[in-house]
């Protein structure tokens, strides 16, 4: 997901280090349900958590979540409701029931299994990008969320441009001809705007084909359309101007090949390094962005 950082917002390497430790990652407690903050990107104990590599700020949040299945819960309480009505011949109201069932998960939190999952934050202070690599819009407002917390000051708005991209990628395909610089690939997903929100997808099939042309002139909308840009790399433009399934083919390694470090900062380079010529051009071909 790809975000505007608003104008006037500077601060120093030294400014964002301290901001992002006061909000630095801890493990969720026996009775706690979820932690989240920032841990280092290189993943190594008591390293910086910002990572300044080839002028280009890398960022990661942990999110922890601990949780007890339902059906634990309500077996544990009803179990508790019987006793309760057994030893006093008093059957608990659905307030008590409900005061009973927090107290069950409560004491069963100690217990429960841990989920871990990370987003990575991209900015390119002097394009005043800023990019999550968040599956969903509710984990990129977590991400969103913890920012404006952490960094006073940080204003952030999702890339408009002058074409929609669900109007772009129509014409792309009604016109059979991607933008410049890009191919259009061999997955799209078409969807009906009318009640019936009837979906076709094509996987690992050829879109310059009459049929996609007809669903598309008959209202079906693409959500979804494969794209490659300059051969080097590939990825699914959705509706919502997201980039997903990103992936760096060959030519990318073979121009990188004499670069013999490998690891984190040859990841980041790679990876901001060709970004940063891919998002004008996507920019571009819809249009521009709206100031």
């Amino acid at each position: 997901m790809v975000y505007r950082i608003d104008a006037g917002w500077q601060p120093s390497f030294e400014q964002m280090q301290d901001s992002l430790y006061a909000e630095r990652f801890v493990p969720c407690g026996a009775s706690q349900e979820k932690a989240i903050g920032w841990v280092e990107p290189r993943g190594e104990a008591h390293a910086p958590l910002v990572e300044l590599v080839a002028g280009q700020l890398i960022l990661k949040l942990k999110i922890e979540t601990k949780s007890v299945p339902t059906s634990v819960v309500n077996r544990k309480a009803k179990e508790r409701g019987a006793h309760i009505e057994s030893t006093t011949g008093r059957r608990p109201g659905k307030k008590e029931m409900r005061e009973i069932k927090d107290d069950v998960k409560l004491s069963l939190m100690p217990l429960a299994f841990t989920k871990e999952t990370s987003v990575w934050v991209w900015i390119d202070p002097k394009a005043q990008w800023l990019m999550l690599d968040a599956g969903s819009q509710a984990k990129a407002d977590e991400v969103i969320t913890m920012l404006a917390k952490s960094f006073v000051g940080l204003g952030l708005r999702l890339i408009n441009t002058q074409l929609s991209p669900q109007s772009a990628m129509a014409s792309w395909l009604l016109a059979q001809e991607a933008p410049s610089g890009f191919s259009v690939d061999r997955e799209c997903e078409l969807k009906a705007a009318d009640e019936s929100k009837a979906v076709v997808r094509y996987v690992r099939h050829a879109l310059d084909t009459d049929e996609v042309k007809q669903h598309v002139a008959a209202g079906k909308l693409p959500t979804r359309l494969a794209l490659t840009w300059d051969s080097r790399v590939s990825l699914v433009l959705t509706e919502a101007l997201q980039l997903k399934k990103l992936a760096f083919l060959d030519a990318v390694f073979e121009d990188s090949s004499s670069e013999k470090d490998e690891g984190f900062d040859a990841d980041v380079a790679i990876a901001t390094g060709e970004l940063r010529k891919l998002l004008p051009d996507l920019i571009e071909a819809l249009g521009g962005e709206v100031v």
